[in-house]
């Protein structure tokens, strides 16, 4: 069980990285990241790390997509993370 926060954990800081890649790349006009996979990743169990990039990057924070997307994918994450526990009678 704990491998598996380690891994969320782990997961969540790559896709802040990813966040902050598609930043470095959108400051200096290079090939970017996806917005749909940028929104894939956050609903993948990285919403957390997604919307820390958002804001430590000031990243698609004006996009209308991601402030309403991001915040949704924190919420569904969530509810997986409480099912899963509720479902395997695991509490941290």
């Amino acid at each position: 069980m704990e491998i598996l926060l380690y891994i969320v954990i782990f997961w969540n800081v790559a896709v802040l990285l990813l966040y902050g890649l598609d930043k470095y790349k959108s400051v200096r006009k290079k090939r970017r990241i996806q917005e749909k996979t940028l929104l894939q990743c956050a609903f993948f169990m990285g919403g957390a790390g997604a919307i820390f990039g958002m804001v430590l990057f000031h990243h698609k924070t004006a996009k209308k997509k991601f402030t309403l997307l991001v915040p949704l994918a924190i919420l569904v994450n969530a509810i997986l993370v409480i099912s899963f526990l509720y479902v395997t009678n695991t509490y941290f």
